[in-house]
Formats: C-alpha cells, structure tokens, sequence
C-alpha cells in the first residue's frame, strides 16, 4: 500500500499523542488521572482510524 506524506504526518501525529497518553498512564498507575490517560488514548486511537480512513478515501496517492 502505496501513501502519501500526508498520510505519514497525520498517523504520526497521532501515534505520539497515544504513546504520551499511555506512557503518562503507565508512570501514575492507580490514579484517577492515570484512568483518564488510558481512556483518552483509547479514544485518540479511534479518531487516528477515523481521520486515516477519511484521508485514504480522499487522497488520490494513497487511494
């Protein structure tokens, strides 16, 4: 599968949002913000799919 540097960007962008959002999750363990990191990561990794999905539909490199 052939993408762009639009593509790269985008999922990169994500990707150390949900490594920042866990590794925070990770060092607070126990902690109601620590529940809050891993939720939100969850939820990043989902708008990551979202985001990449509609990219991939428009961009005539990658599709």
């Amino acid at each position: 599968m052939k993408t762009c540097e639009r593509f790269v960007r985008i999922k990169r962008g994500y990707e150390q949002d949900i490594a920042y959002l866990r590794n925070h999750s990770q060092r607070s363990a126990g902690t109601t913000a620590a529940k809050t990191s891993a939720t939100n990561a969850l939820a990043v990794k989902s708008r990551m799919a979202k985001a990449l999905g509609r990219h991939f539909e428009r961009c005539p490199i990658c599709g």
